[in-house]
């Protein structure tokens, strides 16, 4: 040993261990990068043209050999350094239990911060970076150190089946939980308009059709029981691409009829009610209380965009579209809602006047709050429930943290609600 210390000169020594120290901190920030790297974003790297993401993608397939490399350099060079400082240490400064004591510690010191700490830190803190640039050194160690690795891995893999314990090579599914944590904390590469839709889609299988259709009392019906005029005139005027239609029951509904086919008729003066009759498709009815995503398939796979909600007696409760469905996903496709103003948001004094047929939902989504939504879907009913009675005078009431004044009633129910901010919110704001 004393030989080798002659040989090198002090700045040579101190060079040779500051190497190790560098080599030792690599593989620590190596390992821990690779540990720490996303695979979805390394593959997705790699699929852009980044050769190094495909690499390190590619040494992930196989965790144990990757492992393996990084383990045995790094505590094989954690083995050499406190022997080099502590000879160096001797060599300089004479045998002595001080000296060796002192280097012991320093050489301890340094492999904590300089090897371990600090690399690892750096390498939690940019893994996917990191990780698609260290795959060009790591992938060669995993050729070269090959019959270790076998011996290695066959040896480990023998002593864990003795102990009953057994090893997958196959990566595991993520969980629908997983999956929407992953969406969340994409703020830095999705957009929050694209984040939400995301997000809404994990929430789609919770929601029925009787959470996104029209009410009943809301649905526009054709009546060919009418005079040919009032027909003709509620045609021209009607502002939907598809009708209901009834003939003289109201509540009978025998067909939908496509008001694009029947505006080439309006200008013939001889018109009947059997052109509209012929004209009429068959009526699609679906029971309350379906999935969306159910209902979503069928329109997919029956080329519909429309069906009406019957409950178990048969009786039409609303009316679901495909584009329903679409905007509990992307969001309204108008600025208008239904059941409530043109600008739902809040007044400068902290109320907003909400009619007693507004969607509960519409209400969370517009106005941020959290009114319950596993009883009834509009206002109307929620005070109602609360109530437990129609209201006789004016009253209010608290729900959720928000005080709701009931300014319009009658002997139907509640017509309209003056909401107030709730005071969290306003805090917030």
């Amino acid at each position: 040993m004393d030989t080798f210390f002659d040989d090198w000169p002090f700045m040579g020594q101190a060079a040779l261990v500051l190497f190790l120290l560098a080599l030792s901190g690599f593989f620590s920030m190596a390992e821990t990068s690779m540990l720490s790297a996303n695979r979805h974003r390394l593959r997705a790297m790699a699929n852009g043209g980044n050769a190094g993401a495909a690499i390190a993608e590619r040494l992930l397939k196989r965790i144990d050999s990757l492992l393996s490399v990084l383990l045995i350099s790094n505590n094989l060079i954690n083995t050499i350094l406190p022997i080099l400082v502590t000879g160096i240490a001797l060599h300089i400064f004479g045998d002595s239990g001080l000296v060796l004591s002192i280097a012991t510690l320093v050489v301890a010191l340094l492999i904590i911060i300089f090897s371990e700490i600090t690399p690892k830190v750096i390498g939690a803190a940019f893994p996917e970076k990191i990780a698609s640039n260290v795959g060009w050194i790591i992938l060669p160690l995993t050729f070269l150190l090959k019959p270790l690795l076998w011996f290695i891995n066959n040896f480990v893999s023998g002593l864990m089946r003795v102990s009953g314990l057994q090893t997958s090579t196959e990566n595991r599914v993520m969980s629908k939980e997983e999956l929407r944590s992953l969406v969340l904390e994409s703020n830095r590469f999705v957009s929050t308009h694209h984040r939400n839709i995301l997000l809404n889609l994990f929430n789609l299988e919770n929601i029925l059709v009787d959470d996104v259709m029209t009410p009943r009392s809301k649905i526009e019906v054709l009546d060919l029981s009418r005079p040919i005029d009032e027909v003709i005139q509620q045609l021209e005027t009607c502002y939907h691409n598809k009708l209901p239609v009834s003939d003289g029951d109201s509540e009978r509904i025998v067909g939908i009829l496509s008001v694009k086919k029947v505006l080439s008729l309006l200008g013939n003066l001889e018109l009947r009610h059997e052109d509209f009759r012929s004209l009429l498709n068959e009526p699609y009815f679906i029971p309350s209380g379906t999935p969306v995503l159910q209902q979503m398939q069928f329109f997919q796979d029956n080329q519909q965009r429309l069906s009406l909600v019957v409950n178990e007696y048969g009786e039409v409760l609303g009316l679901v579209t495909f584009e329903d469905i679409v905007e509990e996903l992307i969001g309204e496709f108008t600025t208008s809602f239904s059941n409530l103003s043109n600008d739902p948001h809040w007044l400068a004094d902290g109320t907003y006047l909400a009619s007693g047929t507004a969607s509960l939902r519409d209400l969370n989504r517009l106005l941020k709050l959290d009114l319950p939504l596993d009883g009834p879907r509009t206002l109307n009913g929620l005070i109602l429930e609360k109530l437990e009675a129609i209201p006789d005078y004016d009253v209010s009431i608290r729900i959720a943290d928000v005080v709701m004044e009931i300014v319009q009633f009658d002997e139907h129910g509640v017509k309209t609600v003056k909401l107030y901010k709730p005071i969290t919110q306003s805090n917030l704001d």
